[in-house]
């Protein structure tokens, strides 16, 4: 794994909004980052990917025990939303997507920082932009990234055995341009593979209670919905009650809420003590004490209220919104840092198969929102 410096392309700009990218400077702050690159040996493809799918197989292993023993409190779930969450996964409602966070050096096991489990956010990039990248300046070389082809064949999936074909709403609050591109992609992908879709901002979604179902602007019923939309978010909206209620299928199902819950971190390193892919995880930070240690949010996104102590004195923190979701501690593992800048990995999953990653880099030891997404190949 070593980063290389490049020359960007000289109208670069103009190629990403080609790609219908046009977020790669939020705020004038630079997102896309192609003065570099990563390299990869075939091996630690190899590697990423076979981490990938263990992890993926312990995650699920701990939704079965977590929905068998009604384990929701350790991961602040209510209980008439865990008896949602147990219906869907007793019924294998169908998953499309997840990213697995790793920290990885190229030399030590790959390590699970968490898994984005219920959201797509870089999906778009680490699927078409970077592709497109790698076609242009090194065509010559291969990339970890089978995504938009596995995304097609998932959604195709869907589809065996039936005869009408719904609509597919694709949903996301608005304005976001991040989002709404995502989740655009994501219809499209949807639609390659047959689905006629509709997108529809969830703040117009409307609900007809006399035949309580969720309805679009026409006032047709929502049967299939996709959403980028965190589900606890929902759950806390005032029409969340009526998810149940409506009889609609939303991907991603609503038993990924428990994958997307930081509070699954202690629970595997319990159930998987000393796995290699794994790092210490506790709800208490007594045994992690003068230990490096990672303070995590449970319902965290983005970077936000993170600390990071290596053992007495703070090494980074951020402040945020997600205080209050109950914090998890886990030990901490310094990332891979090239000229300053510190990288981790997101291997994606889809279906239960990873098909490709992305890097993403930054300044400092905390990933959020504004962390540059870098292209990667590998020989």
């Amino acid at each position: 794994m070593l980063r290389y410096p490049l020359d960007p392309r000289p109208d670069w700009q103009s190629r990403l909004e080609a790609l219908g990218f046009d977020f790669y400077r939020p705020e004038g702050v630079p997102y896309w980052q192609e003065s570099a690159c990563y390299g990869f040996t075939a091996a630690e493809i190899d590697t990423v990917e076979a981490a990938a799918n263990e992890l993926h197989g312990l995650c699920l292993q701990a939704v079965e025990r977590i929905v068998s023993e009604r384990l929701y409190p350790l991961l602040g779930i209510a209980p008439e939303i865990g008896r949602l969450i147990e219906v869907s996964w007793q019924r294998r409602d169908p998953a499309v997507y997840g990213r697995f966070d790793l920290v990885y050096d190229g030399v030590e096991p790959p390590k699970m920082l968490e898994y984005n489990a219920d959201t797509p956010t870089s999906l778009f990039e680490a699927a078409i932009v970077q592709d497109n990248w790698r076609e242009q300046v090194r065509p010559q070389s291969d990339q970890f990234n089978s995504l938009h082809e596995a995304l097609v064949d998932r959604w195709r999936s869907f589809l065996v055995g039936r005869r009408n074909i719904e609509i597919l709403y694709v949903t996301t609050a608005t304005p976001n341009p991040e989002d709404e591109t995502t989740v655009q992609y994501l219809g499209q992908t949807a639609i390659e593979a047959g689905w006629r879709t509709k997108f529809l901002p969830i703040q117009e979604i409307g609900w007809d209670s006399g035949n309580r179902v969720f309805v679009d602007l026409d006032g047709l019923p929502m049967r299939q919905v996709f959403k980028l939309y965190p589900w606890e978010w929902i759950m806390a909206e005032e029409f969340g009650p009526n998810v149940a209620r409506s009889g609609a299928n939303f991907i991603e199902p609503i038993w990924k809420m428990v994958l997307s819950n930081k509070g699954l971190l202690p629970i595997l390193w319990a159930m998987f003590p000393e796995h290699e892919n794994l790092l210490p995880a506790f709800r208490d930070p007594a045994p992690l004490a003068g230990k490096p240690c990672v303070r995590k949010p449970a319902l965290g996104r983005e970077g936000a209220n993170i600390r990071i102590t290596d053992g007495s004195a703070v090494l980074a923190e951020s402040d945020g919104t997600y205080a209050e979701s109950g914090y998890i501690y886990q030990a901490f593992v310094e990332p891979p840092a090239f000229d300053g800048n510190y990288a981790n990995l997101g291997a994606w999953m889809i279906g239960d198969t990873c098909h490709g990653m992305g890097v993403r880099e930054d300044d400092t030891l905390i990933m959020a929102n504004r962390s540059r997404f870098v292209p990667h190949f590998f020989e």
